[in-house]
């Protein structure tokens, strides 16, 4: 379905040009772009939004979140004019966890930590693929070392979807270049040094030389994933 030499087309075109283009080869297609209002997703929110592409937004909200991330869904909503479908962990699991492991078991352990992601960002993702041809998210390979070797377009087999990944192959500079260029609403807790922005009890800001997901889990030497793009 992937014409040859599509994915090498899209390394010479802006955001919108790129967004532009993945529409026009999926048309007719279920395509969806998953949001946790980050800096990536708010430049991928904007190309989406303000070209009215045929792109469905969602986001995950797992119950945990800091305030300023709500009050930034509201603003950027309101602002750039879009719906958005909001998915919510499992009631029935929430209060299980909770019930038999406490508040916060997912300092305990590693494995606590994805049972608590699994419940809350995991599973409502899984239902908010559900019927979905195309997959949209906002990865950098210079996140961290899972996405370096990230294609723009895979086919995932487990999800039986194509994923995309628009600023892959993007710096941290080219983003703050656009977000800027464009007025794009940001979270205020980058400026305080909240660079990758979780779950509050989750996410801490980091210091200056630290890898941008060192205030993830920062309690724990792991890969510093949740499972979502695993």
């Amino acid at each position: 379905m992937i014409p040859e030499n599509f994915e090498k087309s899209l390394e010479t075109l802006s955001l919108l040009e790129r967004m532009q283009q993945i529409t026009t080869l999926f048309a007719g297609k279920k395509i969806v772009f998953s949001t946790s209002f980050g800096q990536e997703d708010q430049a991928i929110t904007h190309a989406i939004a303000s070209q009215k592409l045929a792109i469905e937004i969602f986001t995950l909200d797992t119950g945990r979140q800091f305030q300023e991330s709500y009050e930034l869904i509201d603003l950027t909503v309101k602002k750039l004019g879009f719906n958005l479908k909001t998915y919510f962990p499992q009631t029935s699991a929430v209060e299980k966890l909770v019930e038999t492991k406490g508040f916060n078991s997912f300092y305990s352990s590693v494995e606590n930590r994805k049972e608590c992601c699994f419940i809350r960002k995991i599973e409502p993702l899984n239902r908010a693929l559900q019927g979905a041809d195309v997959w949209i998210t906002g990865l950098r390979a210079e996140q961290s070392d899972n996405r370096a070797d990230m294609p723009i377009i895979e086919w995932d087999a487990q999800k039986n979807l194509y994923k995309i990944n628009p600023l892959i192959d993007w710096s941290f500079e080219t983003l703050e270049n656009y977000l800027a260029e464009y007025k794009v609403p940001q979270n205020p807790l980058h400026k305080k040094g909240f660079i990758s922005i979780g779950c509050a009890p989750c996410t801490r800001a980091i210091a200056e030389g630290e890898h941008p997901r060192a205030g993830r889990w920062w309690w724990e030497n792991s890969q510093k994933e949740c499972g979502l793009h695993a």
